[in-house]
């Protein structure tokens, strides 16, 4: 479970000393708890107090990934690239609890499969298209690549 190894990976960087992986490592859990939280106030846990599930947390992760990638862009344009390299470490020690990322042809390819076996004719089908991506690849893919892919073949 990917929360058990984000706890242990704190225990082993609070002894080493590692302040930055401590920080960021502290972010990612308690960004997974305001979800938690989130969940069981919706009614979608059902009180049995395992919290979200694994794919739930390697959403949380790309988005906190994606958030650093923006703010990267914002630093470098304002001159701070102390803090883009900051991100970046940020970005690194977040990644390491994503499973391996898909590469630009299998990202190609998985589009393409996907497009052909829903159907998906027009942009209106994109939803379906992203929904099925989403499921099938969750922390394995850039969606924001992936969308850019299923805008270009189906608006063709």
């Amino acid at each position: 479970m990917v929360r058990e190894q984000l706890k242990e990976a704190l225990t082993t960087a609070m002894k080493a000393g590692e302040k930055r992986r401590v920080a960021t490592l502290r972010l990612i859990l308690a960004a997974i708890k305001d979800r938690d939280i989130a969940a069981r106030s919706e009614g979608k846990n059902d009180g049995a107090g395992d919290g979200v599930s694994d794919e739930e947390v390697l959403a949380i992760l790309q988005k906190m990934i994606k958030q650093r990638r923006e703010s990267i862009t914002l630093y470098q344009e304002g001159g701070r690239l102390e803090l883009a390299e900051q991100e970046e470490q940020e970005i690194a020690i977040i990644e390491e609890f994503l499973p391996e990322q898909i590469d630009a042809d299998e990202l190609a390819a998985a589009v393409a499969a996907v497009v052909a076996e829903t159907g998906a004719s027009s942009l209106k089908d994109m939803g379906g298209v992203m929904a099925q991506l989403k499921e099938r690849y969750a922390g394995r893919m850039d969606f924001a690549k992936a969308a850019g892919q299923v805008k270009t073949l189906l608006s063709s």
